[in-house]
């Protein structure tokens, strides 16, 4: 059995050396956001709710396009796993196309449904002022954001297929260098320093705006000026053709996998909108909760990425006991690297909270939450590496129904019902919502031991 889940020190060197960039890149990313937040938090509660209720809404967008790309993934991986360069270019064509349509859509729908999804968040009796003060500010962090869909959305186009193609490192870099220009304009344009304008939530938007075109410019100038190292960009913008045979093998395998990630991050946002039927208290809790989560959530984050990599080239070049091997392996590595992680989180999860400038039944919430986060950690970790796992091998089906599917008939549900129809406090109804998912990883675990995913979908040349 030890062997089976434990490598040996060459396979966790080459483990680690896909997974740690991509780690560090996120860890940093979240890292700047978690001050991002405080900040924000240490100008009030309002503020720092309507900014989380306008990120929740943008979680969709974004992981939209991450939908799109990685339907799109799977065949880029495949194909650089099989050495065939023009069907990474395809692939990353089709990846444009797809993230352009969203871009237009996403615009469309926060233009003009933006205040109205708003509204569905903000519940308290009695709390009117706050409650207005929280749209207005939500309105306005909105108006900004806008600006950065699209570069974003190029930016996920070029990392995605850099990192299939085995370059993880520039992504990494840009977004290191993305997030140092995010925390050092946050400062300037929150607060009003050295003389620039103190313009708040619109100051914090504003920032994350010009880290995004930054990032997006460093990853796409070094694409262009290394195409002999990434042959996938040479000639990538000569023809705007796709053969048809692809589109429709992208398009069979990938859109489970799109409506799947709109459908989970629609699900999530409202999860978040069954939570806030308790109170404007427990947005911000959550906010805080969150942000901090997302901060400790890089490592299964960052081994999910590597397992749709590793696998995913292993299977595009026919090495299907090699592939299962590797994959039981970095499934435990996952949840055993959780295991410490959550500890770590539960011990220290009041200091977190302390930070914000807000109320004492905020940052009560806040500890609650984070707890829950944390032992539920090893959890999230093998039910994240289990999705990636049938990704890679092109079970889009079955991570639709894995996912979103229980999601829409399982755990939104039971939120619904607990938020309405019971007085239970918010702690509690959160905690049940998430022990849900234990019927979630018995599934994953069946799946992944039956070997369904394991396949390879480029075999065969596309037309």
């Amino acid at each position: 059995m030890r062997k089976k889940l434990i490598g040996n020190r060459e396979f966790y060197k080459m483990v680690l050396s896909v997974a740690v960039p991509i780690m560090i890149q996120n860890g940093i990313t979240n890292f700047v956001g978690l001050l991002d937040n405080i900040m924000v938090g240490r100008i009030g509660t309002e503020q720092m709710s309507g900014i989380a209720i306008v990120n929740q809404l943008m979680m969709v967008f974004n992981i939209s396009i991450f939908g799109a790309i990685s339907g799109a993934g799977i065949f880029g991986a495949q194909f650089f796993g099989c050495d065939d360069h023009k069907g990474v270019r395809d692939t990353f064509r089709f990846k444009l196309y797809a993230c352009l349509l969203i871009v237009i859509l996403g615009l469309l729908i926060f233009i003009f449904a933006g205040e109205p999804l708003i509204l569905l968040y903000l519940h308290g009796e009695g709390m009117d002022e706050q409650l207005n003060a929280a749209l207005g500010y939500g309105k306005e962090y909105l108006a900004v954001m806008l600006v950065g869909l699209f570069p974003f959305a190029l930016e996920q186009v070029y990392t995605s297929t850099l990192r299939e193609c085995g370059e993880t490192m520039v992504p990494m870099k840009a977004g290191i260098a993305a997030v140092l220009v995010n925390l050092v304009f946050n400062y300037l344009l929150i607060f009003g320093k050295f003389g620039f304008p103190e313009l708040g939530v619109a100051g914090a938007a504003i920032a994350t705006v010009i880290s995004r075109f930054v990032q997006t410019a460093i990853v796409i100038i070094w694409t262009h000026k290394h195409a002999d190292r990434m042959k996938f960009i040479t000639g990538a913008y000569a023809s705007p053709v796709i053969p048809l045979g692809l589109v429709g093998n992208i398009l069979k395998k990938g859109t489970p996998l799109i409506v799947n990630e709109i459908l989970w991050a629609a699900g999530m946002a409202y999860m978040m909108q069954c939570y806030s039927v308790r109170g404007l208290s427990a947005i911000a809790a959550l906010n805080i909760s969150s942000t901090i989560s997302n901060l400790f959530n890089t490592v299964f984050i960052a081994m999910g990425s590597a397992i749709a990599i590793i696998v995913g080239q292993l299977l595009g070049a026919g090495k299907m006991d090699e592939a299962k091997d590797t994959d039981t392996k970095l499934i435990a590595f996952s949840v055993a690297c959780c295991v410490a992680i959550g500890g770590i989180l539960a011990l220290t999860a009041p200091l977190f909270p302390m930070m914000y400038n807000t109320s004492e039944e905020v940052k009560g919430l806040a500890t609650a939450f984070i707890r829950i986060v944390a032992c539920c950690m090893p959890m999230a970790a093998f039910m994240h590496a289990s999705y990636f796992t049938l990704r890679s091998g092109g079970k889009t089906i079955v991570t639709f129904l894995f996912d979103s599917v229980f999601l829409w008939c399982a755990s939104i549900p039971l939120a619904y019902v607990l938020s309405r129809y019971t007085t239970l406090h918010v702690i509690p109804l959160y905690l049940a919502c998430q022990l849900i998912d234990i019927i979630k990883c018995v599934i994953g675990f069946i799946l992944v031991k039956k070997g369904v995913w394991i396949q390879n979908i480029v075999q065969e040349k596309q037309a």
